[in-house]
């Protein structure tokens, strides 16, 4: 059985750092330019060089997106990023467009570079085609079955990996390249700007009679037409590593520090079950069902793996997400006493129950039992939208420990 790689998305330094200590093997994080997330908060170069520095020293790798389908004003500006990417050290680039996979081999000829699933990677000659130009590792198309894969892993040298991604939103378009953000707002998606337009209500709207808005149903359930559930093979681990694929990537740059925790956590516990056993893993199922349920989504599809979804991989009543937890904040550090402190991300007050997330895979149910701010003074609650605070929740509290409460 193959041990494959737990990769973790991070669209800010602090969730860099939840998602390593929860247990990403590898972590994918934006610069300020080039990738496709615009609207994340994205890396500076210092906080780069201080994530990747944060994670190697924990054994963890990180990987740059480089991702967006290039222009020709994109050109030179990549040539010098990728300068200033030498010095900050990251262990592969992410990359879709050939332009700026010829620029990346030219500026950082021994860097690992890796075909983003924007290529379009759904056959083994493509994924030759890539490996015989230096690539280490190819990200296949969301479109391809199980079958797929292993017949691809079948035709490619066991050096070329096989990355997919197991959880996560699902892009309404072919490997995520859409026009309609940039048709309907001018925001491109293939350059990082997408608006989500996939999650929008839409109406019909009929020439002769304009401005009579009729609504889109089907079968009475609803008019988000584009909005497709997200992926989660969470139960089918053994079966993406029967089909050979090397890491399991979670989608997700735009998320919380509680998401990339509770996911990379769930899905580290059931890897090391799995690779002691099958039968620890599917004991444990429950229990990985139960905890990736904690963060937030919109009901769980398995998308192409197992053939073609149909109408029951969409969702027409409403684009919101399942959202059962509270994210509350992150234990930043504690004192002697055995409080921590913490910067306030939504509103608790004492004498609540609040649950501690542990990267050890605890939950502890907790009480608040005091909050006070940085001048001593005692607070009822902590109401003010990132204010840091001390807070004694009466039990073992340790720096990187997560805040959540039950909805």
């Amino acid at each position: 059985m193959r041990h494959p790689e737990l990769l973790i998305p991070a669209g800010s330094l602090e969730v860099l750092k939840i998602a390593v200590i929860y247990g990403a093997d590898a972590v994918y994080i934006g610069g300020e330019a080039f990738g496709l997330r615009a609207k994340a908060k994205n890396f500076s170069r210092e906080e780069m060089r201080e994530g990747i520095d944060f994670a190697h020293a924990r054994g963890v790798k990180v990987y740059v997106t480089a991702n967006i389908l290039a222009h020709n004003s994109d050109l030179a500006g990549a040539k010098q990023y990728f300068e200033e990417l030498k010095e900050v050290g990251p262990d592969a680039l992410i990359i879709s467009d050939p332009g700026i996979f010829a620029i990346a081999r030219e500026v950082l000829p021994e860097m690992e570079i890796h075909i983003s699933t924007q290529a379009n990677n759904t056959n083994y000659g493509t994924y030759l085609f890539w490996h015989g130009l230096g690539a280490k590792r190819v990200v296949s198309a969301r479109e391809l079955s199980l079958q797929e894969i292993r017949e691809i892993r079948d035709h490619i040298p066991e050096d070329l990996e096989i990355e997919t991604f197991v959880h996560g939103a699902m892009c309404i378009s072919y490997s995520g390249r859409c026009l309609l953000s940039n048709y309907l707002t001018g925001r491109d998606a293939n350059q990082g700007a997408c608006t989500h337009p996939c999650r929008w209500k839409y109406a019909l709207m009929e020439e002769t009679r304009p401005g009579e808005y009729m609504p889109v149903i089907e079968n009475d359930r609803g008019t988000f037409i584009f909005n497709s559930k997200d992926l989660c093979m969470i139960e089918h681990l053994p079966d993406l590593l029967d089909a050979g694929v090397d890491s399991l990537k979670v989608e997700g740059r735009m998320k919380t520090a509680l998401y990339a925790a509770t996911v990379a956590r769930t899905y580290r516990k059931a890897l090391d079950d799995l690779a002691e056993s099958r039968e620890k893993y599917q004991e444990n199922l429950e229990w990985y069902k139960q905890e990736i349920g904690k963060c937030t989504f919109r009901e769980f599809t398995t998308g192409f793996f197992y053939g073609k979804p149909g109408t029951e991989a969409q969702i027409y009543g409403n684009s919101t997400y399942v959202k059962n937890y509270t994210f509350l904040g992150i234990a930043e550090q504690t004192d002697e006493s055995g409080r921590l402190l913490l910067m306030q991300r939504n509103k608790f007050s004492v004498g609540e129950r609040i649950e501690l997330m542990k990267p050890d895979g605890r939950n502890l149910e907790v009480t608040v039992h005091s909050i006070t701010d940085l001048d001593g003074n005692s607070q009822e609650s902590a109401p003010h939208a990132r204010q840091m605070v001390w807070v004694d929740l009466g039990a073992e509290a340790e720096r990187f420990d997560i805040l959540r409460r039950e909805e």
